[in-house]
C-alpha cells in the first residue's frame, strides 16, 4: 500500500476450520508507522473528536468490539467549514479491516459496543504529534447519529 491523501479502508478476513480461527489483514504493511496506541472508552456511545494533524496519519483497527471512525479534509485549520462531508467507518473485531487516514484530516471515534477496543498506528512520533495537533469541539461535525434501517 502507497501512502496517499485519501482515507483508504484496507479490508481483511477470516480463515475458520475445525480448531478455531484467524484474522488477518494481511494488505495492511505497517509503511512510515512510528508508535501505536489503544483507545478504550468506558461506555458505548463515548465520543472522542475532533484531532486533526497536517502531517500525520492514521491508521485505525478494532481489536475488539466495534466503533464508528470518521474522517474530514480539512479545508482551513483556524475555522473548517461545518459543511465539509465526513468520511464515515463502521469497524469491528468480526470482519477485520485497517483505516487510513492521512495527514489533512481530523478523525473522530465512537464505541459502538461497550467493549470496543480501538488500536492506532500513527505516521509521526509523539513530539511531531504535539506539534501537529488541533482540536475542535465533538459535534463541529455531527455524524454520530445511528441511522435506523
Amino acid at each position: 500500500m502507497t501512502m496517499n491523501d485519501e482515507p483508504r479502508l484496507i479490508k481483511g478476513g477470516i480463515a475458520v476450520d475445525d480448531r478455531g480461527s484467524v484474522s488477518f489483514t494481511n494488505d495492511f504493511h505497517f509503511e512510515g508507522v512510528k508508535r501505536y496506541y489503544m483507545i478504550r472508552n468506558h461506555r458505548q456511545g463515548f465520543i472522542r473528536a475532533w484531532h486533526g494533524h497536517r502531517f500525520e496519519g492514521k491508521y485505525f483497527t478494532v481489536v475488539k468490539g466495534s466503533a464508528l471512525v470518521c474522517g474530514v479534509k480539512i479545508d482551513d485549520w483556524a475555522n473548517p467549514s461545518r459543511s465539509l462531508p465526513v468520511h464515515r467507518y463502521v469497524l469491528t473485531d468480526i470482519a477485520p479491516s485497517v483505516l487510513y487516514l492521512p495527514g489533512g484530516y481530523a478523525n473522530g471515534e465512537m464505541s459502538l459496543t461497550e467493549d470496543a477496543q480501538i488500536m492506532v498506528f500513527s505516521t509521526s512520533t509523539l513530539q511531531e504529534s504535539v506539534n501537529d495537533d488541533v482540536r475542535w469541539d465533538q459535534n463541529h461535525w455531527n455524524p454520530w447519529t445511528i441511522e435506523s434501517r
